[in-house]
């Protein structure tokens, strides 16, 4: 199975909401997914609030050959090191 990291749609006309996602690449853009690894809300003014991921699970499923789409890639990117250090601070306190 082919797995893909990429953005579920949610929210409604002119509000949308994503979810970044682990899904089958087979699955339609709002299909059944393997498990949910952070939020996108576009519409939020604080830049830095827009983005929440769940580093240890996407590495997880990176290790074993998922694919980020480009834009989650992008948000990987940008986000990644900063939701790490929070997640080993969560730990060491």
């Amino acid at each position: 199975m082919a797995v893909r990291i990429r953005m579920k749609q949610l929210g409604r006309k002119h509000r949308h909401f994503f979810r970044i996602v682990a899904i089958d690449h087979h699955q339609p853009r709002d299909g059944r997914v393997l498990e949910e690894l952070g939020t996108y809300d576009p519409h939020l003014t604080d830049k830095d609030a827009r983005v929440t991921l769940i580093p240890d699970r996407i590495e997880y499923w990176m290790s074993v050959g998922a694919k980020p789409s480009d834009n989650v890639q992008i948000f990987l990117k940008k986000y990644m090191d900063r939701f790490r250090q929070a997640a080993a601070a969560e730990k060491t306190s």
